[in-house]
């Protein structure tokens, strides 16, 4: 059986704004179902354990789809998010796989944290793929190859457009934009239509452009799993 393993933003203030953020329930719950429903085992981390941030937008009934309805009426699935273990207890080596759903928490909380930095790392040096989605590519901003190259640097990679984050009004509210960042480090950026499913994928790296990316990126990563 597969072991999956998916992490979580523990980050749920939206800059100065005074409005909550986190993750975002779509990007959770679609890869879930999609591990799930291939018979793999998912462990749910976040960096301070216990039940993370949802961003509250994310279950407003515009984004809501079947599997965010699935997830919120799975007693199952309910109670793992509400346990979710903390990172810095987790082993690469349990796991046969990493999956990062976004949200803007993790530009706060993911992308600075060296237990998450390293457990990446740890990830690739094994030859284990790692998928991300959405905001999530940005956690990879600190990320390194063994040798000490950013692993973005030269693959190809999406993420959150710049036109996506404008037209949520949050450009001058994010620490960072997912798009620049990328780029600023060496990454092949592209990028689909704002808001349609949009995937690549480079050696060991999935990356998904937004929230409709979700399930095609979770999908390809079950692929690669074989």
């Amino acid at each position: 059986m597969k072991k999956v393993l998916m992490v979580l933003t523990s980050h749920d203030k939206l800059g100065n704004t005074g409005r909550k953020t986190g993750f975002w329930l779509e990007e959770l719950a679609a890869p879930y179902y999609a591990f799930k429903d291939a018979g793999a085992q998912v462990l749910l981390a976040s960096p301070l354990g216990g039940q993370p941030p949802l961003d509250p937008k994310s279950n407003e009934p515009s984004f809501q789809t079947e599997l965010t309805r699935r997830f919120e009426t799975d007693p199952a699935a309910t109670a793992q998010l509400a346990a979710t273990v903390r990172l810095d207890s987790v082993n690469q080596a349990d796991f046969d796989t990493v999956f990062y759903p976004g949200g803007h928490g993790p530009l706060w909380d993911l992308a600075e944290d060296r237990n998450s930095i390293a457990l990446i790392e740890s990830f690739i040096a094994a030859n284990k793929p790692v998928a991300l989605v959405c905001h999530a590519p940005g956690v990879l901003r600190h990320v390194k190859t063994a040798a000490g190259r950013p692993l973005v640097e030269g693959k190809t990679v999406t993420g959150f457009t710049n036109t996506e984050e404008e037209a949520v009004g949050l450009t001058n509210v994010v620490p960072f934009l997912v798009e620049d960042e990328l780029k600023a480090k060496g990454g092949v950026y592209s990028k689909g239509e704002d808001w349609a499913s949009y995937v690549v994928s480079d050696g060991l790296l999935i990356t998904g452009q937004n929230p409709a990316s979700s399930a095609a990126a979770a999908a390809l990563l079950l692929q690669r799993l074989g």
